[in-house]
């Protein structure tokens, strides 16, 4: 299938993009394109793409350490991803945030309630968001709140036993790369976030797991899992012990 334009603005984008804590955004070196590939990126191009992801990335970064965007699908580094299984997407960080967040909220789909669309906010732009503390990792497309109106922030206490059980066993899985707004000092159950920056060995081993498992037939999202099995309910309750 030949490639649309549309998707490859967004792969170079986010190959433009990715870029660790500290660092600043600085124009890839492209070779020319060879004369047998038609489809290579063009300096030309790219320097459009890049031109584009100025316009929405402001330089800042949120809370934890991922680039902050203005907009959506703009040329930056979120866009509106599918979530396999739900009929809907959510706005996310392409890449390494996109596949762990996707994970996260496609196994809540499947073990704990079905999500319908408009249940998951992902992304939200810098001025949209009430509260300056970890609300902000909305902006760089690197958290997601899964039905915020029924787990409103504040209140403790909205999962059944079992659902909390998945929920933990759903951030053992994710090796601590994922937190979970329930433990905060302020709760806040609807909000899941990656924890890492975009440099940590932790967040790219992890995506390699899954990727792999995304990629296998019997693994991965929609398997279920038994959250009281005693390996996995001793490694979640090691991780809550860690993250709160």
């Amino acid at each position: 299938m030949t490639t649309t334009r549309r998707v490859f603005l967004r792969s170079a984008a986010g190959a433009a993009l990715a870029v660790g804590v500290g660092a600043t955004l600085a124009p890839p070196a492209v070779a020319a394109p060879a004369v047998d590939n038609p489809t290579s990126p063009s300096r030309s191009h790219m320097a459009k793409v890049e031109a584009a992801a100025a316009k929405v990335q402001p330089g800042t970064r949120s809370p934890n350490g991922w680039l902050v965007n203005t907009a959506a699908n703009k040329g930056g580094s979120v866009w509106t991803r599918p979530v396999a299984g739900t009929g809907f997407g959510v706005d996310v960080a392409i890449g390494d945030a996109e596949t762990v967040l996707v994970h996260v909220i496609r196994r809540f789909h499947y073990e704990i309630d079905t999500l319908r669309p408009g249940d998951v906010v992902g992304f939200r732009p810098p001025g949209s968001i009430k509260h300056g503390d970890y609300e902000q990792n909305h902006a760089s497309g690197t958290a997601v709140d899964i039905r915020p109106g029924s787990y409103p922030r504040g209140v403790k206490g909205g999962f059944l036993p079992y659902q909390l059980a998945v929920v933990r066993d759903i951030l053992a899985e994710c090796d601590g790369v994922v937190r979970w707004g329930g433990d905060f000092s302020v709760p806040d159950e609807s909000h899941f976030q990656i924890a890492t920056a975009p440099d940590d060995p932790r967040l790219h081993a992890l995506v390699k797991k899954l990727r792999a498992w995304n990629a296998t037939p019997g693994a991965g999202a929609g398997v279920i899992r038994d959250p009281r099995d005693k390996k996995r309910s001793a490694a979640a309750e090691k991780l809550k012990r860690a993250q709160t």
